[in-house]
């Protein structure tokens, strides 16, 4: 895995690296009838697919549909009504409306681990204008008006919530109900807008940080949440993958002119006129039809779970910067041109040396660190593979791989929760329970679930199900 990739990326590729602390409360906002579940490690995982009717074809021969950790978001995305001011603006201003505040990436949380919402009352000042809100015009108006001078807030609109679809819920066209949620950037102008450090708009949103940060709220930057109830870790994902795009792109990378945030901050608009300036601007090809530019960008990542091919063991890694005794599966990028599978035999080869024969793609986990989706496989190594030490040779991502039993393994998942510290934490890691010699991570991460199919899942037994 290449790329100029950043410090922590092999930990993010084999999601081993673990959040530091225990959610010990639970948050209920005012418009949710229900209580959301706490998260004492080992954190729960989203709820599996619930089929209607009778179990589908395709569960009785690959059983049930796996969901990972930062999937199973509870929103209603709604995609399509994006760019539909009408209804984003009888969203933002329902009263069951609610808002997750984002400040450097970080959201607002109560206490350490619990996320924070608030509502119209509390952002209304920082991102309506004065001059009919964020959503107050048509798409086509505001892009007509733009003006590079001006700092507004990043506003995402993340979807509808379905838990809260009852009568009192927000409802547009009679079709759509939930209860609407949005994420707000309160991180103010970058270094790029010096004239906005000023804007009434800025000092509204330094305010509303204080306001909670003196309430005993923290604005969490820098921490990897593994251990949230799984629907508002999916709700989060979404929110920081989104809302981290629309900061790395304030320019358009065709033309290099400034963008705007269209689409209820789900796409980046190059506008053919800015009233800051007395000439238009040049042309763009962003501005003819659909562009991969102008949308975010999710990267690719394999991560495999290797077998041998007598089904008795599995080949693991680990990283210079892991713990002692940690290994995990092995990942990497997926380059242009290539298939799930053939960049899965690329990347076991160039970091391990082994030969892999059959691929089989078992599931995905979507990982806002900042913009990946996790494709995880199982593969199955050539005969004799194992019978020799893996080759680190090529290049040099591993510091050691092995291949060890399916019973090793098995007793290390037992054992995976040992700590609630972990990669990346400021504390040292725990120790294992007695008689857990090899680290795993926690099930939260794909890499476990891989492992799991291998050992608990029949996948090595004759049994079609992953």
């Amino acid at each position: 895995m290449h790329r100029g990739t950043p410090r922590f990326a092999k930990y993010i590729c084999t999601g081993t690296l673990l959040s530091a602390t225990v959610n010990r409360s639970r948050y209920l906002h005012p418009s949710i009838t229900h209580r959301l579940r706490s998260t004492m490690p080992p954190a729960s995982l989203p709820k599996p697919l619930i089929e209607s009717g009778e179990p589908s074809m395709l569960s009785r021969k690959f059983g049930p549909e796996v969901t990972n950790y930062f999937g199973g978001s509870p929103l209603n995305r709604v995609s399509f009504l994006r760019p539909d001011h009408t209804f984003l603006d009888a969203a933002l201003r329902h009263p069951s409306a609610r808002f997750l505040l984002l400040k450097d990436l970080g959201p607002l949380t109560q206490g350490e681990e619990n996320l924070r919402y608030v509502d119209w009352a509390d952002v209304g000042s920082v991102i309506d204008s004065g001059n009919g809100g964020p959503y107050g015009k048509t798409e086509e108006e505001v892009i007509k008006e733009y003006d590079s001078r001006a700092w507004v807030p990043q506003i995402l609109f993340l979807g509808l919530d379905r838990r809260t679809a009852d009568e009192n819920a927000f409802s547009y066209k009679d079709r759509y109900r939930g209860t609407p949620v949005f994420a707000v950037d309160l991180s103010g102008p970058s270094t790029l807008d010096p004239k906005a450090a000023s804007s009434p708009a800025k000092e509204a949103a330094d305010a509303l940080v204080k306001k909670y940060t003196d309430m005993g709220g923290e604005f969490v930057v820098n921490r990897m949440f593994l251990n949230l109830v799984p629907e508002e870790a999916a709700i989060y994902a979404a929110a920081r993958h989104t809302m981290d795009w629309n900061q790395r792109n304030p320019f358009c990378a065709q033309c290099g002119n400034r963008t705007l945030s269209t689409h209820a901050g789900w796409k980046r608009t190059c506008p053919p006129t800015d009233v800051a300036f007395d000439t238009d601007r040049p042309a763009c090809a962003t501005r003819k039809g659909v562009s991969n530019l102008s949308f975010p960008r999710t990267d690719a990542v394999i991560i495999v779970a290797i077998v041998s091919a007598d089904g008795q063991k599995m080949l693991l890694g680990r990283s210079h910067r892991f713990p002692p005794s940690m290994y995990s599966t092995l990942a990497g990028f997926l380059e242009p041109g290539e298939t799930i599978e053939e960049a899965t035999r690329r990347e076991v080869w160039e970091e391990a040396g082994v030969t892999l024969n059959r691929v089989v793609l078992h599931s995905t986990q979507p990982w806002p660190y900042p913009a990946n989706i996790m494709v995880g496989a199982i593969g199955q190594a050539a005969p004799g593979e194992d019978s020799k030490a893996p080759d680190l040779g090529n290049d040099a991502e591993l510091e050691h791989a092995d291949w060890f039993s399916l019973e090793d393994v098995r007793t290390a998942l037992k054992g995976a929760e040992w700590s609630e510290k972990g990669i990346g934490a400021s504390d040292p890691v725990g120790e294992a329970p007695k008689g857990v010699k090899l680290k795993l991570p926690p099930r939260t991460a794909i890499a476990h679930q891989l492992m799991e199919a291998v050992c608990n899942g029949g996948f090595v037994g004759g049994i079609t199900k992953i």
